[in-house]
């Protein structure tokens, strides 16, 4: 199981100056190999679908793979002898992130959904570089000794679990400073929880007028933390746009309104946190639906949306619950607000209609009728299903005298 801890480094102004000159050089690498990819695209396919009988065929490359491109590097420190400074595994984890793109602009990914075009990346869009593998004892108290770049100092705002084992570390450079990102291996897998008690299943409807209701009647407010930000946000945007581009002044600007955009993402994901604790530390078992929010952020509420960030949300949710042995269920949404949680009739209701009322008597509110139709849509799982009838053979098992029993 991998896991992320990330934490602030203080860098002096002169290992500043250097990781910005580092992340200057890995893009131009970046960039440079990018451009021989799509060299290679162009000499390589053909725009027509049928040639005539006679036509001039272009010489055709060999394709320039991650060990052709790898096997670059050392050339590259001859004739730019300022990336002899550089950590060569550094250099080597740019090759990757090029095939990794290029790849999925060609083939996909594992769900064979092909990305877009790559860009090639402005300087101030390229932020992090990545030591792939690191030596036992890299991080000494409050120093972490990077190879070929020094020690630098680390605000260890937490400790790192004894039985963890660092893997690889990014140094990332965001709008409020540096941080450095450790990936930690721990080789105990989380095994799910057996006892489950089937009171402490709960289905969670999220939405725009609250962040999210729970089956159990709960309802959490939601933050708005960009749309309370807006005000703070049209002032700094407006002074960049004043600013003459090029100049001193508008990067000034620029970086004052990334970092207002920064906060108010900090505390989007701190509100995500504390609401998957809470809900974790209350239930067994958590249903939600498989919203497609892609899909969703492309509507008119589209703003709200992401400024609820539902997305990132329910990631949490379901890591939190994985590293915890408990369990996240998705579930189809297809008709969870219009069905009626009592008798299953559909009720067509719009959006603006906020109350459920159905011919059986059952009147609630309806985000609370959708959370108790995700409920009874999780307990059919079969995940969960086949936990909760193995419980129940398990007990039922225990009540038979000892020589009825299975393999007695």
């Amino acid at each position: 199981m991998r896991v992320a801890y990330q934490y602030r480094l203080r860098p002096t102004k002169q290992q500043a100056q250097e990781i910005d000159r580092w992340l200057s050089m890995l893009c131009a690498q970046y960039n440079y190999l990018l451009a021989d990819r799509f060299d290679w695209y162009e000499r390589n396919r053909c725009p027509i679908n049928a040639c005539p009988l006679i036509c001039h065929l272009p010489e055709l490359r060999d394709n320039p793979d991650y060990f052709s491109q790898k096997k670059t590097l050392p050339q590259l420190k001859v004739t730019h002898p300022w990336y002899a400074e550089m950590y060569s595994q550094v250099l080597q984890d740019v090759v990757k992130r090029v095939k990794v793109t290029f790849d999925r602009f060609l083939k996909g990914d594992g769900n064979g959904k092909r990305s877009g075009k790559p860009r090639f990346k402005q300087r101030s869009r390229y932020r992090t570089f990545t030591y792939p593998q690191m030596k036992e004892g890299c991080l000494q108290g409050n120093l972490i000794n990077l190879p070929m770049f020094g020690k630098v100092k680390v605000i260890m705002h937490r400790l790192l679990p004894d039985d963890f084992k660092i893997k690889t570390v990014s140094v990332t450079k965001k709008a409020d400073g540096y941080y450095v990102t450790l990936s930690l291996e721990d080789k105990a897998v989380p095994e799910i929880k057996l006892d489950i008690n089937p009171d402490l299943i709960t289905g969670i409807d999220v939405g725009l007028k609250d962040f999210l209701t729970t089956s159990d009647g709960e309802v959490v407010p939601i933050p708005q933390h960009y749309r309370k930000a807006q005000k703070r946000l049209r002032v700094v945007q407006k002074r960049v746009s004043r600013r003459k581009k090029g100049s001193s002044r508008r990067l000034k600007a620029v970086r004052c309104l990334g970092k207002q955009h920064k906060r108010v993402a900090d505390k989007r994901k701190d509100f995500h946190f504390k609401v998957a604790r809470k809900l974790l530390s209350t239930y067994d078992v958590i249903a939600h639906e498989d919203l497609n929010v892609k899909g969703l952020a492309r509507t008119k509420l589209a703003k709200s949306i992401l400024d609820a960030g539902w997305s990132n949300f329910l990631s949490i949710l379901t890591n939190k619950a994985e590293n915890a042995g408990l369990l996240v269920i998705a579930v189809n949404p297809s008709g969870t607000s219009q069905d009626c949680s009592n008798c299953g009739v559909k009720v067509p209701k719009k959006l603006h209609e906020r109350w459920h009322s159905c011919a059986c008597g059952c009147e609630l509110d309806r985000d609370l009728n959708a959370a108790l139709n995700i409920r009874k849509r999780a307990e059919g799982h079969p995940v969960l299903k086949a936990q909760l009838m193995s419980e129940a053979i398990a007990g039922v098992t225990e009540k038979l005298p000892p020589n009825l029993r299975f393999g007695a």
